[in-house]
């Protein structure tokens, strides 16, 4: 860091600044950033996962509200349509956010709601990967996994184990 013009003196000669702040762009800032993302969070009930130190969630009563951090995006999904509303007010209120709408997109996976479900699907990914490669002209080769598997909560489960 340079000083600015007007401090150039013979009196700051050899001092140097102290950072109060973390500055976007520095590699301290993502860590100071999530850290004082955590703090918000655990300060209005939200639990951090064991699992997924990215992923936040909240239980009142019988409904639940996720919340799941990737880099500079965040996805909030529940069942508890109040607490969503109330946490996107919040955020808001904390930090420089854009609601987006529902999820269409993300990490290489679309997002497709109808009337017989949410459908999951990486075809732009792996069309992407293929063009990436030049393999767009390679041969089809059958997969282990059931086509348009159907999950569900009733019955068994839907892999063998």
């Amino acid at each position: 860091m340079e000083m600015p013009p007007r401090f150039g003196t013979q009196q700051i000669a050899g001092k140097v600044c102290r950072l109060k702040k973390s500055l976007y762009r520095l590699k301290q800032f993502p860590r100071a950033w999530f850290d004082r993302f955590q703090r918000a969070m655990c300060g209005v009930g939200y639990k951090q996962s064991n699992v997924d130190h990215t992923m936040f969630y909240k239980h009142v009563k019988k409904r639940i509200t996720i919340l799941t951090v990737y880099v500079d995006d965040i996805i909030i999904t529940g069942d508890d349509k109040n607490e969503i509303r109330m946490l996107n007010y919040y955020l808001a209120e904390l930090f420089e956010v854009k609601n987006l709408g529902e999820l269409k997109y993300f990490l290489g996976i679309e997002i497709a709601r109808g009337p017989r479900g949410i459908v999951l699907s990486q075809r732009k990914y792996v069309l992407d990967l293929l063009k990436e490669t030049s393999m767009m002209e390679c041969k089809v080769a059958s997969t282990p996994v059931e086509l348009n598997q159907k999950l569900s909560v009733e019955g068994r489960d839907p892999m063998n184990r």
